[in-house]
């Protein structure tokens, strides 16, 4: 991967004690990039710092902690969760705080992990849009999407891409150091946590990046 010239720390990942986020930074880290692990409650990762990784607190639905975290970073990467807010309320939000926090913090690249039932089937028809889809899973996922309309409608300054990886994360295979990019149409059915790490890491800058678009990934 290209990289580009970092100013302090190379990458800021939120959300870096979940799964996925542990998996980027520990691609990062692998590729000699320097990382700030931005996560609500530290005392609940002591086992995340390490060696050219800091850990921050951060609330992402808060623009003023979201610049706090981002500023002096080369690039962002978004793998938020929490199961203590409704989707269609935390993504909207976190989103929004994203946005206005990195653009305070000169942070313009912002890599963003989605998830695979807000790809489409048909032109213009998610996953989520068949009626035989489970409306509980189908309001998550709508969270989701609202998120990726902020994205589309957010001010050009803001270089993000949607990272979407298939409905099937195997988080226990190794990775294989390889995967498929395509649009915003389902690909596959299947990918390793650690080769989505591996997409994820390649979006962050080099000819492997695109922008202000949302790509599947897959096996």
């Amino acid at each position: 991967m290209d990289r580009t010239p970092a100013t302090t720390t190379d990458l800021v990942v939120f959300g870096a004690g979940g799964q996925v986020g542990r998996a980027v930074v520990a691609e990062a880290r692998r590729r000699g990039l320097t990382v700030t692990a931005a996560v609500r409650s530290p005392e609940r990762h002591p086992d995340l710092a390490g060696p050219g990784i800091t850990v921050v607190p951060c609330d992402v639905t808060d623009p003023a902690a979201v610049a706090t975290a981002a500023r002096g970073h080369a690039a962002a990467v978004s793998t938020v969760y929490t199961p203590d807010v409704p989707s269609g309320e935390f993504y909207p939000a976190a989103t929004r705080a994203l946005i206005a926090g990195l653009a305070r913090a000169g942070v313009h690249r912002l890599v963003h992990v989605g998830i695979a039932t807000t790809l489409e089937t048909a032109p213009g028809v998610a996953v989520h849009d068949d009626p035989a889809f489970p409306e509980a899973h189908r309001a998550f996922s709508l969270g989701h999407a609202a998120a990726l309309d902020l994205l589309r409608d957010s001010p050009t300054t803001l270089d993000w891409v949607a990272v979407t990886p298939p409905l099937d994360l195997d988080r226990t295979a190794p990775g294989t150091g390889h995967y498929r990019v395509g649009g915003p149409q389902l690909l596959g059915e299947r990918i390793a946590q650690a080769d989505l790490a591996t997409a994820v890491t390649d979006q962050l800058a080099g000819p492997a990046a695109r922008h202000r678009e949302q790509i599947a990934v897959a096996e």
